[in-house]
């Protein structure tokens, strides 16, 4: 990510998808928590999707 705006369309990508609740990309952190139904969506169109928007994604388990 480049600046805000770059998480700022991350966020709005991803919480355009069926299944996501919300999501929030940290700028400073070069972080985005998600929060999805997994019975609607998969980590791996999560993953897809951030990656079409122009960014890498490495999923982190908590």
């Amino acid at each position: 990510m480049h600046c805000s705006s770059c998480a700022l369309t991350i966020d709005l990508d991803l919480e355009d998808l069926e299944g996501v609740k919300f999501a929030r990309t940290s700028y400073a952190k070069g972080e985005t928590e998600i929060e999805f139904d997994s019975e609607k969506i998969t980590d791996q169109v999560i993953s897809e999707t951030i990656k079409k928007s122009g960014y890498s994604a490495i999923p982190l388990e908590t």
